[in-house]
């Protein structure tokens, strides 16, 4: 037996008309749909004014080329990085 079946769903669906009335639902379903569909513009609107952006600022934000990234590297072995690292500093 499934644990929502068709006939659970109408039941519930009988349920809720009968709580709320047929001009709630309406109004809750019309509100639900003007709120996705102004999501999707805005959506819409948003990648529209990334991509006018990016097209003005030139290279791309994943462009690494001429950043000077600071840290320290390591190998596995790890001994002869920290050896050569004691040897420069003196």
């Amino acid at each position: 037996m499934d644990l929502f079946s068709i006939w659970h769903l109408l039941i519930i669906l009988v349920v809720v008309l009968v709580l709320f009335g047929t001009s709630k639902v309406r109004n809750i379903g019309s509100d639900l749909g003007g709120a996705i569909k102004s999501f999707r513009s805005a959506m819409k609107e948003e990648s529209a004014s990334d991509k006018a952006d990016e097209g003005a600022s030139g290279p791309s934000a994943g462009d690494d080329r001429g950043r000077i990234i600071e840290g320290q590297v390591s190998s596995a072995g790890g001994s002869k990085a920290a050896d050569a690292a004691q040897v420069r500093k003196g």
